[in-house]
């Protein structure tokens, strides 16, 4: 099992080569995004460990390339970073980043939060191959999965990738009272520190672009969200 880490710092990139290396992955190393998207075009990893700041290209473009890319879109990415503020946590996130993890971490939880995705990785595979031509729809909204559009009152809606994965499931839980924790849990997909307030941000601009039909999404007072009535 192929893992790619991008990462300047020639130690960092060593300890975590290492600590891969010795939980049975194979690992390529790599010291600049250019590195590592040439060696995309022969080899296809199943999880990316990939640094924001970096030369030349940083992190975010990175990771905004690969998600636009159809072969790598799907790929399993880990945001590892010394910026450790939510406003950077929540760009990464919405643009298609599974994980987020801040220097300095140790050997074990590195190791432990890779082995955690790429079991998450498998599960979703699975969950989209019964799902390929998945349609949503709840009042005027409606999702298209297998094209992964989304549209309210008939109009196209331009959603980041963290805001259309929590609309998918709303509409997979329609008249069902949400948590907050358990959405972190579910859409975010790891322990998030508690940090509800990423849901309510994601919670108030899914509403705001969705129109009208954004009411459908409705608060529970201090519990969480339900999409329905």
């Amino acid at each position: 099992m192929m893992i790619f880490i991008v990462e300047d710092d020639e130690n960092i990139r060593e300890m975590e080569t290492y600590a891969l290396k010795n939980s049975g992955y194979e690992v390529h190393g790599f010291d600049s995004g250019a590195q590592m998207l040439s060696a995309l075009e022969t080899m296809l990893p199943r999880l990316i460990l990939l640094d924001i700041m970096l030369p030349g290209e940083d992190g975010l473009h990175i990771l905004r390339r690969l998600r636009e890319d159809e072969r790598t879109k799907s790929v399993p990415i880990m945001m590892v970073t010394a910026k450790t503020t939510e406003l950077d946590k929540v760009r990464g996130l919405d643009m298609g980043a599974d994980d987020y993890l801040a220097k300095p971490f140790g050997i074990m939880e590195l190791v432990s939060r890779v082995k955690a995705l790429l079991r998450r990785a498998e599960q979703a595979a699975g969950d989209s191959k019964k799902s390929d031509k998945l349609t949503l729809e709840y009042d005027a909204i409606r999702m298209d999965d297998s094209a992964r559009q989304v549209m309210s009152g008939g109009e196209d809606v331009d959603l980041t990738y963290k805001e259309y994965e929590l609309l998918k499931f709303l509409l997979l839980n329609v008249n069902i009272v949400m948590t907050r924790d358990k959405i972190l849990s579910e859409v975010w997909g790891f322990d998030y520190e508690g940090e509800s307030r990423t849901v309510d941000m994601h919670i108030k601009t899914l509403r705001q672009k969705l129109g009208a039909a954004g009411s459908a999404i409705k608060t529970i007072r201090s519990v969480g969200y339900k999409l329905g009535e």
